[in-house]
C-alpha cells in the first residue's frame, strides 16, 4: 500500500506562526516560518522543547530514504509541554509535561494482534508520514503522548525513542545470555544506547568498537570502558583479548556493512547471538555453513513496541540511561549547519538535541 506523504504546512489556519527546520530538497535544510498547527479532536499540541537528529533522518537528508520525501518537517524524537488539546481528550491538559511515542499502527493486523504492531504494514511514524517535531509546536494523537514525572529533565526524556530501540535489540539479543560479553559495532547513538543497556542488564564485558577515535572519546565519557578502533583484520583478536577466556557470546551490529557482518561472525562463540540493528547496506554475504555448524543465531530489531518505549523512559526517569557525555544541545537553527557536518564526520558526539524556540 502506498502511504501520501503529509505536507508540512497545515491545513487549519490558526493565524499564528512558527520558526521550523524544513528539510527542502536533498542535502538542503532551510529555517522557515510556517503556519503554526491547530490539534483537532483527539490530537493535541505539543510545544516541542528537545528533538534529536536520528541517523534515518540523515539518510533522508541525503535522500537515500523512499519513505521521506521533501519537502518535510522531520523530527520523531522529541519531548515537549502540551500547549493545547482538542476535543475529546479528558486525560492530558495543557501544561503536561511529554515524550512521544512517534509510531503508530493500524491495531489489527496479525502483528499488531500478536503485538507487533513495529512491523505493522501500516505503521506510521511523525516526521516521516506527517510533519514532525522539527518546529516550535507540532500536533500528533492524544494516545502517543506519555506524560513525564516532573523530575525527568525534558532534554533527556527526547532520548527515548532512541533508547527504546536500542533497549529492543539488546535485551532480545541477551536473552539467555546474561553474564555473558558483549561486543558492539558501531559507536553511534544507537550503539552506544545497546551498549549502556547490555551493561545494566548485566554484561560481563561490554567492548564497543568504531572507525572514529572520536566516538569512542565520546563512548568513554559516556561510561563504555572498552574501547577500540576499528581497522585492520585483527579486530576480533583485540576485542578477544578484552573478553578472555569467555570470548564474545553477543554481537550486537549498530552499523550494518560487510565489513561489520563479516567481524561479527568472526567474533562469536559457537552458540553465540549475531543482532543486527545497523541498517547501512541490504545484500550481504554471510558463511552460512559456518552459521549452521556453529548454531549461530541471527536476529534483527527493528523500532519498538509501546513497552519497550515505556521501558525505556523509566530508564529514564531513574537515571540509569541520561544525556551526559555523549550528546550536544543546540538552538533548532543549527540543524542547518548539523546535518551536512554529521554527514561528514564532524561532528563527535553521537546525539544533536536541538531545541526549537531557543536562541
Amino acid at each position: 500500500m502506498q502511504i501520501e506523504q503529509a505536507k508540512p504546512r497545515t491545513t487549519q489556519s490558526t493565524g499564528e506562526f512558527m520558526e521550523a527546520l524544513l528539510w527542502a530538497d536533498i542535502e538542503r535544510m532551510e529555517m522557515v516560518r510556517l503556519e503554526r498547527p491547530a490539534p483537532a479532536a483527539g490530537q493535541i499540541l505539543v510545544q516541542v522543547h528537545t528533538v534529536g537528529i536520528c541517523g534515518s533522518e540523515l539518510e533522508g537528508f541525503l535522500g537515500h530514504n523512499s519513505l521521506r520525501r521533501p519537502p518535510l518537517l522531520m523530527g520523531h524524537e522529541f519531548s515537549g509541554t502540551i500547549a493545547a488539546v482538542g476535543d475529546a481528550v479528558e486525560w492530558l491538559a495543557a501544561g503536561d509535561r511529554v515524550t512521544v511515542n512517534p509510531l503508530t499502527s493500524c491495531g489489527s493486523c496479525s502483528h499488531c494482534r500478536r503485538g507487533l504492531p513495529n512491523l505493522c504494514g501500516d505503521r506510521r511514524i511523525v516526521g516521516i508520514h506527517g510533519p514532525g517535531a522539527f518546529a516550535e509546536f507540532v500536533v500528533v494523537d492524544a494516545g502517543q503522548a506519555i506524560p513525564l514525572s516532573s523530575d525527568l529533565p525534558l532534554v533527556r526524556a527526547a532520548l527515548a525513542e532512541p533508547l527504546a530501540c536500542s533497549l529492543r535489540a539488546a535485551r532480545r539479543a541477551l536473552s539467555g545470555a546474561v553474564g555473558s560479553n558483549v561486543a558492539v559495532i558501531g559507536a553511534g547513538a544507537i550503539g552506544l544506547l545497546c551498549a549502556r543497556v547490555a551493561q545494566i542488564m548485566g554484561a560481563a564485558r561490554v567492548v564497543i568498537s568504531d572507525k572514529n577515535a572520536s566516538r569512542l572519546d565520546i563512548a568513554r565519557k559516556a561510561g563504555i570502558a572498552h574501547t577500540l578502533e576499528a581497522g585492520g583484520d585483527d579486530l576480533p583478536d583485540r576485542v578477544r583479548e578484552i573478553a578472555g577466556p569467555e570470548g564474545v557470546d553477543v554481537v550486537i551490529d549498530a552499523a550494518g556493512f560487510q565489513p561489520t557482518r563479516s567481524c561479527a561472525m568472526a567474533l562469536l562463540n559457537n552458540g553465540g547471538t549475531f543482532m543486527n540493528i545497523g541498517l547501512g547496506i541490504d545484500d550481504t554475504t554471510l558463511p552460512i555453513n559456518l552459521l549452521t555448524r556453529s548454531e549461530i543465531r541471527i536476529l534483527g530489531s527493528f523500532a519498538y513496541t509501546p513497552d519497550d518505549f515505556r521501558a525505556a523512559v523509566q530508564l529514564l526517569a531513574d537515571g540509569r540511561v541520561t544525556e551526559a557525555g555523549w550528546t550536544r544541545e543546540a538552538p533548532l537553527a543549527y540543524g542547518t549547519q548539523a546535518f551536512p557536518e554529521l554527514v561528514a564526520g564532524e561532528i563527535p558526539e553521537a546525539k544533536i538535541l536541538l531545541h526549537p524556540g531557543a536562541q
